[in-house]
């Protein structure tokens, strides 16, 4: 899987091992440009933005529900709010019943990140950093969903062995995963 960030060159040349060959740098390099990765790290990377995804995903809307329920200082947030729905994770609306409040729910992007969500979540069950007394389960049946994996097409869990990168026309692209 190949994991995007930006890197200069004198960084490359510090982190590169001497035997990688060079066009499998500028492969990465070229790919790394255009990753959605630093994008969305940017919009809701850090702690509180999870937090309040967290908050806003569990049902919390008003200002004094995410701060009472988080123990956010009123000014970060105030300042994370601003960004997600600057950045279409929340949108921020006049609450119908006191017009003196706002209500913040999630828009369908925001909504998107459900699974990036259970998978960090998972995640830290999994690998020792927590777990929690409670499930979330399919409301049909009431049973607890199944743990995120990535599947391929036919429903087959896939390992990182099993990926390669392609490009549009489904042909190989020469870019490693750290499996290769």
């Amino acid at each position: 899987m190949l994991l995007c960030f930006d890197c200069n060159a004198k960084e490359e040349e510090s982190l590169v091992a001497a035997d990688q060959p060079a066009s499998h740098l500028s492969a990465f390099r070229e790919a790394a440009l255009s990753c959605p990765i630093p994008a969305a790290v940017e919009l809701i990377g850090e702690k509180w933005a999870f937090l309040i995804l967290r908050g806003a995903l569990n049902g919390l809307q008003h200002f004094e529900e995410f701060q009472g329920g988080l123990g956010i200082a009123r000014n970060i947030l105030s300042d994370r709010l601003g960004k997600m729905v600057a950045g279409g994770i929340l949108e921020r609306t006049p609450d119908p019943t006191d017009r003196r409040k706002v209500v913040y729910a999630l828009t369908d992007k925001g909504e998107g990140l459900l699974p990036v969500f259970l998978a960090l979540r998972q995640w830290g069950e999994q690998w020792g950093h927590g777990t929690s007394a409670v499930s979330l389960a399919d409301s049909r049946d009431g049973r607890p969903i199944r743990r995120i994996c990535v599947q391929a097409h036919d429903g087959r869990e896939l390992a990182l062995h099993d990926l390669k990168w392609i490009d549009g026309e489904g042909v190989s692209t020469g870019l490693r995963t750290a499996a290769e």
